[in-house]
């Protein structure tokens, strides 16, 4: 009914309106004689200025037998026929007012019911009337109508009682009729005053409050009985007794013993306005409660909050986060005081747009001082109601804000700060601000945005924990996965990793590239079975002990082998599948061995031309006790590599063959770069990005190294090779065309490296390789097994200083041992070519 700012459910308190007459206060000149008793459902209709229903309440619908579906709307005349009057005509007032109850014309004005429906009442009218209801049947009904003044569209409000049943329970009283008698009269009048507006739930509180005053000041409601008791009718907010709600059970039982018809009991009897108003605030909670929690993303979660009380509830919702929050971290410590940084995430209002965007920008941080409502709300955990923001407050509130002045936003509105909590910590809070034009914020609004915001703060932990634990698993899976450079010797490389669907979201697929000696790079691939964090530390163990194994520069089989070994050892829980290849640019061929993996692809660039590579399948890593073979394949400048895990080919309920050809068929599709033609794959193989699996994926396209970029040497174990070590570099590089300052560098770098081959060696040769590509690689390779180190060398020792200018003139050096002793190598970086 309330065309503003009310927006409550129309009608639904209203089903629960009764009227008990209650004897009159002891010591009043009528309270005497038989007192009133029993449950008398009392109507209440609400009229426009058109003549037409507004509100029809429950009690109306047991009175006049329509229901509000069909009375809403309609013409009051045609719901209540006055056919005339039936009781006397004495024309008594019980407070002054006239008694309207005879044949003719009641009241001062000679208007009935009839001619009281068009709103031009200045009077309040009553009387007794006789109405034929739908059923057919006729009864005896007392009314009183007082005219509504003001801004509302409300016009006439009719409150209407069964004399019938009146009179059942009133058998000795000569007559009954309505009355009017001030409310000062009668203790009830007071709690009619605070609670009739719960009997128009469909109003605003500021608009029912209107109509409360104006029948208080016109006349309250009584009935006159002949015998000079006057009792008022008001309305019975109490919620049954539980010993009658028990006596109607028993009496119910024993009609069913007796096989005798149990009496209808009405559901809109037993029930009462505060429990109805209590029970609309629950619905709404209810209601807010479906719109939020939707996602465990906490942005959306933070927007569903501030939208599902906007403008229902309030006007202006703004929604703090503490800091920790925000960031995703873990669950904060401490009460907050005065430091504490809390980020407004979101403000949703009713205002013109953009009215707040500029003032009150979202994503800003601030602290908030302790003589702020806001303070005492995120310290105390307990909401704070300020029912008017006065000019002070005002001013305190907008000293937050450097350069702004907020004042004309928020002064005179009523704020409720409500606390976002879980598991007793404040999480954050919510300001709630409504139009000065509307009801402020009661004790109830308390009560309900206290409600509101236990239930947001634990939506918003709920998401809070899982983008922490998200970005824990997250942070785990990207420090398990390797940094690879897009360019090693002799290759470009690109790889991808796809994280499943939730229940898939942390997994064991695993890719890797590791430089070996001699230029070459080792390929891995791994996937180990299974989901959830234990899976991905079996990973990362793995993962380590191939990148170990690979630098001592294991044949692929052996290393396989020693893997297995390995996870036997970590135990038998995990399986994992593993591909590992090694690439020699210089002599273009790979060498693969395969546990358990799908088979990898390569596609050549002669014609386009892709190829699944048969290799021996292979026991999964786990297993133990079977042997690895190892496939040496020939490749040539522009081949590509193409590694994955089977969560990329693998659909459940399809054939693995399927996915492969469609691995296959992608993979030879042009692309203008590496990124390019993974991406391509991706969307050929995973176009809705759905998948549950994890996948990993790499891509290498095998450049190789011409023969021109190599230049290699032997030397004997003797001292004097060190001397032409250097003129042989020196010449080479000059022939390469670098620069005199970088083969000096290469020059003394180089003799380093020798002196020390040549110092060591058991019985040679010593082995000098330079190979010129990204970057210009050394490598001196002897058969002494024991790895150099770097020493901390005093002034006056002869040895330790040689491997410290390596390490302070070379891009990268390292050492690893091969089958025959050991390759110390280093690297200087080159100009790009032209």
């Amino acid at each position: 009914m309330n065309r503003g700012t009310d927006r409550e459910v129309p009608g639904r308190a209203a089903e629960a309106v009764t009227a008990t007459g209650h004897p009159a206060a002891t010591g009043h000149p009528a309270a005497t004689g038989h007192p009133a008793t029993g449950r008398i459902p009392l109507a209440v209709v609400v009229i426009d200025p058109d003549g037409v229903v507004s509100h029809w309440s429950s009690g109306a619908r047991r009175i006049f037998g329509v229901p509000k579906e069909g009375a809403i709307g309609r013409p009051a005349t045609d719901l209540l026929p006055v056919s005339g009057a039936l009781a006397e005509d004495d024309g008594r007032s019980a407070a002054g007012d006239a008694v309207f109850d005879g044949d003719g014309p009641n009241g001062p004005d000679g208007a009935d019911l009839e001619s009281s429906l068009d709103g031009r009442l200045s009077y309040p009218a009553a009387g007794r009337a006789r109405l034929t209801v739908p059923e057919g049947g006729r009864i005896d009904v007392l009314w009183w109508a007082y005219p509504l003044v003001g801004p509302g569209p409300q016009r006439l409000l009719v409150l209407a009682a069964d004399a019938g049943r009146l009179g059942r329970d009133h058998t000795d009283a000569e007559r009954v009729a309505p009355g009017f008698a001030l409310h000062t009269d009668f203790p009830g009048a007071e709690l009619l005053a605070r609670r009739l507006p719960e009997i128009l739930p469909s109003m605003s509180v500021r608009e029912s409050a209107r109509i409360a005053s104006q029948i208080l000041e016109l006349g309250y409601p009584v009935l006159e009985f002949s015998r000079h008791e006057r009792v008022p009718v008001t309305p019975d907010w109490g919620v049954p007794r539980r010993a009658e709600r028990r006596a109607r059970r028993e009496r119910a039982e024993r009609a069913r013993a007796h096989g005798l018809p149990v009496p209808r009991q009405d559901a809109d009897d037993g029930e009462d306005l505060e429990y109805a108003a209590v029970r609309e605030r629950l619905e709404f909670l209810n209601e807010v409660s479906g719109k939020i929690g939707t996602s465990l993303d906490l942005s959306r979660t933070i927007i569903e909050v501030s939208r599902a009380v906007v403008p229902r509830f309030t006007d202006v919702a703004g929604t703090y986060l503490r800091e920790q929050v925000v960031a995703g971290e873990g669950f904060p410590d401490g009460v907050p005081d005065t430091t504490t940084m809390w980020h407004r995430v979101a403000v949703e209002h009713t205002d013109e747009p953009g009215r707040w965007d500029d003032v009150i920008p979202v994503d800003e941080a601030m602290p908030f001082p302790a003589h702020t409502p806001f303070f005492q709300c995120m310290t105390t955990g307990e909401p704070v109601l300020v029912p008017r923001i006065s000019e002070e407050l005002g001013h305190a509130i907008a000293s937050q804000f450097e350069k702004r002045d907020i004042r004309p936003l928020i002064n005179h509105r009523s704020m409720l700060v409500v606390p976002l909590k879980a598991r007793n910590v404040v999480l954050g809070f919510m300001v709630l601000l409504r139009h000065p034009e509307r009801e402020v914020f009661d004790d109830m609004d308390r009560v309900t945005g206290a409600e509101l915001a236990a239930r947001a703060g634990l939506v918003l932990d709920n998401a809070r924990m899982y983008t922490y634990q998200e970005s824990v698993a997250e942070t785990l899976q990207d420090s398990m996965l390797p940094h690879i450079p897009p360019r090693m010797a002799g290759c470009d490389i690109a790889t991808r990793y796809l994280p499943g669907t939730l229940l898939g979201r942390i997994g064991g697929d695993w890719f890797d590239a590791v430089k070996l000696p001699g230029a070459r790079t080792a390929f891995v691939v791994g996937d180990v079975m299974g989901h959830g964090l234990n899976s991905a530390a079996m990973m990362g163990q793995l993962r380590t002990a191939v990148q170990t194994m690979a630098a001592l520069d294991l044949p692929p089989a052996r290393l396989l082998r020693n893997l297995d070994d390995l996870a036997q050892r970590l135990g038998d829980t995990y399986l994992a599948t593993c591909l590992y290849a090694v690439y020699d640019p210089i002599a273009g061929e790979l060498s693969l061995a395969n546990a358990g993996h799908i088979p990898p692809v390569v596609v050549r660039a002669e014609d386009g031309r892709s190829e699944l590579l048969a290799l021996p399948t292979g026991a999964p890593i786990g297993v133990g006790g079977v042997p690895f073979e190892a496939v040496r394949v020939r490749v040539a400048p522009g081949d590509r590599l193409v590694m994955c895990t089977d969560g990329l080919v693998e659909v459940r309920g399809e054939d693995i063959g399927t996915g492969l050809a469609t691995l296959c068929e992608s993979a030879a599709h042009p692309a203008a770069s590496m990124d390019a033609a993974c991406d391509t794959i991706i969307r050929a193989l995973n176009p809705s990005g759905g998948r549950k699996d994890d996948v990993a994926l790499l891509m290498a396209r095998l450049a190789g190294i011409e023969p021109d970029d190599v230049a290699e040497w032997r030397f004997t174990v003797d001292p004097s090779e060190v001397c032409r070590s250097r003129a042989v570099v020196r010449e080479q590089l000059h022939e390469w065309g670098l620069g005199q300052k970088l083969i000096d560098t290469a020059e003394l770098m180089v003799s380093e490296l020798v002196t020390n081959a040549v110092r060591h060696s058991h019985r040679g040769p010593v082995e000098l390789r330079l190979v010129r590509g990204e970057t210009l690689l050394c490598e001196v390779d002897d058969d002494d097994h024991e790895l150099p180190g770097l020493l901390s060398a005093r002034p006056l020792d002869d040895e330790g200083r040689g491997l410290r200018v390596v390490s302070t003139l070379a891009r990268e050096w390292g050492a690893s041992r091969t089958g025959v002793g050991k390759t110390v190598w280093c690297e200087l970086t080159l100009p790009r070519r032209r």
